[in-house]
């Protein structure tokens, strides 16, 4: 599918979608597990619905970030050291993306589906603390970067599920609350969108117009969900997101 191929029924697929895949991944992440998915129910080739996904994916995640640093939630001590790793998995997970034949990516759609159900119905990933300042301490700064760096390179390669992954890190093995966590994982997810997004345009697999359409109704998306972040809105994604993929494992076993 190219730019002079472009139905109106992919913008009625993919836009509302996308506008809910921005709601659920300011409250909890995940958003990919729908917004890939909505590319591909559009008819789109996998390398260039991850592209373009990165696109409309990287203007939602950038609105959810601004109004986390607005809000004092993100501690740059810790940030920025997973933000240079998240860049670096990430330009090496897209570069792989691009050499790899279709068939492998289906391979790891298959391979991440079971694996981000068994996450989402599991609230035990998800631990409540009490919340309270974010500390850059030595084990927190280990845990941010080397979660940046692998996280960041199956974001690059592949991508849904990487908010929901980079939060189980934090929370799980960071000791971070739920609520610090979700913002750190925004400004690295956002990162690595960013890096990713310039790799695929320079491999000449975003679908801009589409992409930009998406974007809007994803940053709406985001503006929506983020005011409801941390007010027990997992609890509402977590039905949502499980349809769309029981959905996309129906389109892979059927094609």
């Amino acid at each position: 599918m190219n730019a002079l191929t472009l139905t109106p029924t992919a913008f009625l697929i993919v836009c509302p979608l996308l506008f809910l895949a921005g709601f659920v991944d300011s409250i909890a992440g995940g958003g990919g597990l729908i917004s890939l998915p909505a590319y591909l129910f559009a008819g789109l080739p996998t390398h260039m619905a991850i592209g373009t996904n990165k696109l409309s994916s990287t203007c939602g995640t950038a609105l959810t970030t601004a109004r986390f640093i607005r809000g004092g939630l993100i501690n740059w001590r810790l940030a920025l050291p997973g933000i240079a790793a998240a860049m670096v998995g990430s330009a090496c997970g897209s570069r792989l993306s691009l050499l790899a034949d279709e068939r492998v990516i289906r391979g790891v759609l298959f391979a991440v589906l079971p694996a981000a159900a068994f996450i989402v119905l599991n609230p035990r990933f998800f631990p409540e603390r009490e919340e309270r300042e974010t500390k850059a301490d030595a084990r927190t700064v280990t845990v941010c970067v080397l979660a940046a760096l692998i996280i960041g390179f199956y974001d690059g390669f592949y991508g849904p599920g990487t908010g929901t992954f980079l939060i189980i890190a934090f929370t799980a093995f960071g000791g971070l609350s739920v609520g610090a966590a979700n913002a750190h994982a925004k400004a690295i997810n956002l990162t690595t969108n960013i890096t990713s997004l310039l790799v695929f345009l320079r491999g000449g697999t975003v679908l801009i117009p589409l992409g930009l359409a998406a974007a809007a109704c994803n940053m709406l998306g985001n503006y929506v969900g983020s005011g409801l972040a941390m007010r027990g809105g997992a609890k509402i994604t977590r039905p949502i997101i499980l349809v769309v993929l029981a959905l996309l494992l129906v389109k892979l076993v059927t094609e």
